[in-house]
């Protein structure tokens, strides 16, 4: 609805404008109805006079809604304890909180957390049926200066890793265990000293990285040139399929071990073992650090470990425990090294590269230690593995 002034009623706001008796806080709201009858959008008369939009319909809605009687100085004038909003209690600021700390989705939105439009728009429909009137005009800015001082942010996630493991403790200080007894089979120059007869023990960090996605560019990249030094891609790009990778990575020698699949099951981490089983020498333990995923003790896993007894050890993290194996760091190394951005023709060249990445990290191996403090781990502790063979 367009906004218009009395004749007289601009005649004497452009007078309180000029004149330079009038209070600022006078001056301002006559200026808010002068350039609000140029057409100008609250928005702009905001920005341009240095306050809140809000301040702006406010004025335009008292003067749409002055009465007769009330003449243009009375309207822009507030006496001492007149038009000043109901101080909100610390009793309301809590029952905002209490909002601000529930769900909308709990509320019967489909939000699964608030921004400060929605909650404000909740506060304001809500608050006077809870007792609280006041809140029912609070503006955004009001809501998120409440939160900002409580330090509550309800737009925000920040993950956390639960402990969902009863025997978190203890499976993580046997996998101390381990590294700290590797850290004791290397000399002063980091050189592996040789096994002892009859106790070779192989020890490998393994994991696997599911869901390597094979994408193929729609339109060749374009190289880095005179005219613009990056690397120029279509936006466009097809997907091919995704392939699994499974990897260890020899702790004694630095040797990463590969086996790309197309799928992730029982039966790929079989062939992982019967790989390393052809890799080491017979009867040498095979020690391997990992999660306890389920296609690591099925009953397949069980039924191929029993045809060759002793020769596999198995040393589990405890869950949610990724950063505690030394193999996620090397993948962290990977992506970053060879599969961020990488784009291929087929599936197939996907697992060429692969190979051949492991190939070039196989040329130099780089030998992984576990750098955190080892100093309250004792070196001569037993070692708790399984065998999954009873």
């Amino acid at each position: 609805m367009k906004f218009t002034l009395q004749p007289e009623d601009k005649t004497e706001l452009e007078k309180l404008v000029k004149s330079g008796m009038t209070p600022v806080s006078i001056s301002q709201r006559a200026n808010i109805l002068l350039k609000k009858a140029d057409n100008m959008s609250s928005v702009a008369i905001a920005e341009e006079l240095g306050i809140n939009r809000h301040t702006v319909e406010l004025w335009v809605k008292k003067y749409r809604n002055r009465t007769a009687e009330q003449d243009l100085m009375t309207l822009l004038s507030v006496s001492e304890g007149r038009g000043r909003k109901e101080e909100i209690t610390g009793e309301a600021k809590t029952w905002l909180i209490s909002i601000a700390c529930m769900k909308p989705k709990d509320l019967g939105y489909a939000a699964e957390t608030w921004t400060t439009s929605a909650l404000t728009k909740h506060i304001n429909k809500t608050a006077k049926d809870a007792g609280y009137e006041r809140l029912s005009t609070i503006t955004e800015a009001s809501v998120f200066r409440i939160l900002d001082k409580a330090n509550i942010k309800p737009f925000r996630i920040q993950y956390y890793c639960e402990r969902r493991d009863p025997e978190f403790e203890d499976k993580m200080h046997n996998v101390l265990v381990v590294y700290k007894q590797l850290s004791m089979q290397f000399d002063e120059d980091g050189k592996l000293l040789p096994f002892e007869d009859g106790e070779a023990t192989h020890i490998l960090s393994y994991d696997e990285k599911p869901g390597i996605q094979a994408i193929a560019n729609t339109s060749e990249d374009k190289l880095p040139d005179t005219q613009n030094g990056t690397i120029q891609r279509d936006y466009e790009y097809k997907r091919l399929g995704t392939l699994s990778l499974l990897a260890g990575i020899d702790l004694q020698t630095g040797e990463a071990i590969p086996m790309v699949s197309d799928t992730h099951n029982s039966e790929d981490y079989i062939e992982f073992l019967k790989k390393l089983d052809a890799k080491y020498p017979g009867g040498d333990k095979i020690r391997l650090i990992l999660d306890n995923l389920k296609v690591h003790s099925s009953q397949k896993v069980v039924e191929y470990l029993q045809t060759i007894p002793g020769r596999f050890e198995f040393v589990f993290t405890p869950k949610h425990a990724s950063w505690l194996n030394l193999v996620e760091g090397f993948f962290s190394k990977m992506t970053k090294q060879m599969l961020r951005g990488i784009r291929v023709n087929s599936k197939q060249e996907l697992e060429e590269r692969i190979y051949k990445y492991f190939d070039e990290i196989n040329a130099d191996p780089v030998i992984y230690h576990w750098s955190w403090n080892l100093e309250d781990v004792d070196a001569d502790e037993n070692v708790k593995v399984q065998t999954l063979v009873s």
